[in-house]
């Protein structure tokens, strides 16, 4: 066989492949979903997280007639779920929840095991939120200037939880000690749920907590509400301030949660997920859900959630400087 007739059949053979590939990512895509979808959470249940992500996915399943599975992976600050995930078939059936201690975790860990903007796909930003001060009663503090009051009469005497090392909850304390030149001890725990619990039992005393965590335990009488984290006041809680107002200017810590997939999806899977996604967020049952967790829904696009974490990482790398923080490992 000549070297024209070999072009020519390599040619043919590699087209034909391409053109394979190409049909059968059609064929899937058509397909999708036809069975479960697995949705990661990478905190423990009953966490801000955990709760968002089975709001969200209830709505998802009635809307593309599968069942999404919730699959509860806590650990190393969310990046154990974001390691199963990042390592999964791109086929639209493993996604996980992410939240903003995602965009911290490379700022503060030396061994994470996945680069968050090669290894993922953005699929779009579910909802925002604030977080709430909130301390022990036995600490007999009503406001912020008290408790900073106490926290400079007994440097290093107070412990501050969060639900994981570097994660938002824990750069809010040390932002807080930052701004208002206080000595507190951090408490990592594996969620928000389980640190708001040792809060209640006063193992600890202090924590900036998700608002769906907090206030059940605020309104009946077992932790106190302090201030809300973002620069302007609650809708849901007005009465309390905000942190800047109450005494620490320059003060603004805010949440977020998204939904991200493996890299490689496929467009139109990820076209699919996208908008069905997105119409679960604008379901007014879900809308009024999230009203009583202070939560925002969101629901961009791919591309716009990409932005949105490029800007993240460089937000919480200056917060990580600016106190100063060790990088550390954590396998």
């Amino acid at each position: 066989m000549n070297s024209t007739k070999i072009f020519h059949t390599t040619f043919v053979r590699g087209l034909l492949g391409v053109i394979l590939a190409c049909m059968v990512h059609l064929v899937a895509a058509q397909a999708y979903p036809n069975k479960s979808i697995r949705l990661i959470v990478g905190f423990a249940p009953g966490g801000p997280n955990d709760i968002a992500a089975r709001i969200v996915g209830q709505k998802l399943s009635e809307n593309v007639r599968v069942p999404v599975i919730i699959d509860n992976r806590p650990g190393a600050n969310s990046m154990i779920g974001m390691q199963i995930t990042a390592r999964a078939v791109p086929d639209g059936y493993t996604i996980a929840m992410i939240s903003a201690s995602a965009t911290s975790n490379p700022n503060v860990y030396t061994d994470v095991p996945f680069d968050l903007l090669k290894d993922f796909t953005p699929i779009t930003v579910v909802a925002s939120g604030v977080f709430i001060l909130i301390v022990n009663p036995s600490l007999q503090v009503k406001s912020v200037k008290e408790l900073i009051a106490l926290a400079k009469a007994k440097p290093g005497q107070l412990n501050f939880a969060s639900s994981g090392l570097g994660g938002t909850l824990h750069l809010a304390g040390e932002l807080f000690k930052s701004l208002a030149h206080v000595d507190m001890n951090h408490v990592p725990y594996k969620g928000g749920a389980p640190a708001a619990t040792d809060v209640v039992t006063g193992q600890v005393q202090v924590m900036f907590s998700p608002t769906a965590v907090a206030m059940p335990h605020v309104k009946s009488g077992k932790l106190v509400a302090l201030a809300v984290t973002s620069s302007k006041r609650s809708d849901l809680v007005p009465e309390l301030p905000t942190i800047a107002e109450a005494g620490v200017p320059g003060y603004e810590t805010t949440g977020w949660y998204g939904f991200v997939g493996p890299a490689g999806m496929a467009k139109a899977v990820l076209t699919t997920l996208n908008r069905e996604v997105v119409k679960s967020l604008s379901n007014p049952e879900l809308k009024q859900q999230f009203t009583k967790l202070d939560l925002d829904p969101v629901g961009n696009t791919p591309e716009e959630m990409k932005r949105h974490i490029q800007a993240e990482l460089v937000k919480w790398a200056k917060v990580v400087k600016d106190a100063n923080l060790p990088r550390g490992k954590v396998f």
